[in-house]
């Protein structure tokens, strides 16, 4: 016979008890209930003697305390001869904390266990909601959902958030789901699923802490967000592309065929950030991603990695590479953070052991434009104390270069001062704040619009752009540069 006994009371309505459940309750001369707050408890044995844990939620702030507190007492009424009979809402072992751990250290232990099935809140809900949460339903605990900032399951399924079980906590399962749901998305309310008391309520997202019902038995579901919103779904359609059944020139492709083209969308991703358009930045990060998993899914049937992997890799470096967020680290400001970063880097340099050592400046892809690798490189030396003292230094720099450049002989000379006075443009601009590589962008867009109203206005007198002179051409460009 079983030491400990771990029996599901089903979701609320005693009617629901199962026979073997009712049949143990029956025989036995006490329970401890993890809680007595629950539909089944007043239609229990009169016989019973009932003990409950609810003590321990008035005693402790912290559900992770609670729940370590009654594993703890029921393992130690289970080394009684007459074991313990522990009962808890629902099933057993569905979004119920302490029934899996009771019986992993059970098993530790060498104590005897049984568990007694019982309906889960799972079925009455989803019979309260019509529907089959096959083939892809998301089961979530609004608890580790207001944990996140960002919800963690694909939006293109649907998903059932349990135990939302007061109003303040919906509100903060709200404004997580809201990073990825619209404001007014249409989502149902479940509460007391399964008992006398059973309600459905359709409202907006937005609104769900407003219900006048949210208690202890109260679940939430959301509907799909719509097909092709989940970043799993496209990684499926590149997959698909890339099949037998999919696009030939998908299928060619290889990492050095698609080397321009990711370049490619990643200028135009920057010209979309620089015109501040959404829409358009919306398209280019799209196609920019298109890239990524393209590159990745090549590399995935090659056996070189996969996106796990990648995702892994930048995971693993981010949190590393931030022990002020996640470790116990403390930092005064972004410049702190700037100098532990290279210090965290120094040190990932040195633990690659068997590996050609790095230096500070290695690292940085000689294909970026020479002006932000220029950038970057300044950066980096004066975050290990490389750099002027002051600005002063900067433009004395500015002017020997220019000096040199006016006094260079051959055209070797030429191009190499000419490269000197640009890197000491670079680094000016670093001191004041300034990306060298975007203003020079944005200059380009500059010049490209007034040398577009020449030719316009040249088309306007139905004259060749060779035709103008170079006072005509100058009065357009100053009438341009005005606007």
């Amino acid at each position: 016979m079983a030491n400990i006994t771990i029996l599901g009371l089903g979701p609320g309505d005693p009617g629901q008890l199962t026979c073997q459940a009712w049949d143990t309750l029956k025989q036995a001369g006490e329970v401890y209930l993890r809680t007595s707050q629950h539909p089944t408890v007043p239609g229990l044995p009169e016989s019973l003697r009932v003990h409950s844990f609810d003590h321990f939620y008035e005693e402790e702030h912290d559900f992770a305390r609670v729940y370590d507190r009654i594993v703890a007492e029921v393992l130690e009424l289970g080394q009684r001869p007459k074991g313990v009979l522990y009962a808890v809402p629902g099933h057993p072992f569905v979004a119920e904390s302490t029934g899996p751990e009771i019986a992993r250290r059970a098993a530790e232990r060498g104590i005897p266990l049984q568990v007694i099935e019982g309906l889960s809140f799972l079925e009455p809900v989803f019979t309260a909601l019509r529907i089959d949460p096959l083939p892809q339903i998301t089961i979530l605990d609004a608890l580790d959902l207001v944990s996140s900032y960002h919800p963690m399951f694909p939006p293109d399924a649907p998903a059932l958030v349990a135990q939302l079980y007061s109003p303040m906590l919906a509100g903060e399962v709200k404004i997580t789901l809201m990073a990825q749901y619209p404001d007014d998305f249409p989502v149902r309310l479940v509460h007391g699923a399964g008992t006398a008391k059973e309600i459905v309520e359709d409202l907006p997202l937005y609104q769900i802490d407003q219900s006048a019902h949210i208690g202890l038995l109260t679940s939430l579901y959301l509907p799909p967000l719509g097909e092709y919103t989940s970043f799993e779904g496209f990684q499926e359609l590149i997959a698909h592309l890339r099949s037998p059944e999919g696009c030939p020139w998908d299928r060619e492709q290889t990492h050095q065929s698609l080397r321009t083209n990711l370049m490619e969308e990643a200028y135009e991703a920057l010209e979309a950030i620089d015109r501040d358009d959404q829409l358009e930045m919306v398209e280019e990060f799209g196609d920019l991603l298109l890239q990524i998993v393209l590159q990745t899914q090549i590399a995935a049937e090659y056996g070189e990695f996969t996106m796990a992997d990648v995702i892994r890799g930048i995971h693993t470096k981010l949190v590393r590479r931030h022990p002020h967020v996640f470790a116990d680290l403390d930092v005064q400001d972004a410049d702190e953070v700037i100098r532990n970063w290279e210090s965290i880097k120094a040190a990932e340099r040195s633990q690659n052991a068997g590996q050609e050592e790095k230096g500070l400046l290695d690292g940085i892809p000689l294909a970026m434009p020479s002006l932000s690798v220029a950038d970057k490189y300044q950066r980096r030396a004066a975050r290990v104390g490389f750099d002027w003292p002051g600005i002063e230094g900067v433009f004395d720099k500015l002017e020997e270069e220019l000096s040199e450049l006016r006094h260079a002989g051959t055209e070797g000379e030429q191009a190499e001062e000419f490269g000197d006075l640009l890197f000491a443009l670079v680094n000016l601009g670093r001191w004041w704040g300034i990306d060298a590589e975007s203003a020079l962008r944005e200059t380009n867009v500059k010049f490209k619009q007034r040398f577009s109203a020449i030719e316009s206005a040249a088309r306007t007198q139905g004259r060749q752009l060779n035709e103008l002179t170079l006072d005509e051409m100058e009065a357009i460009w100053q009438s341009a540069k005005g606007k």
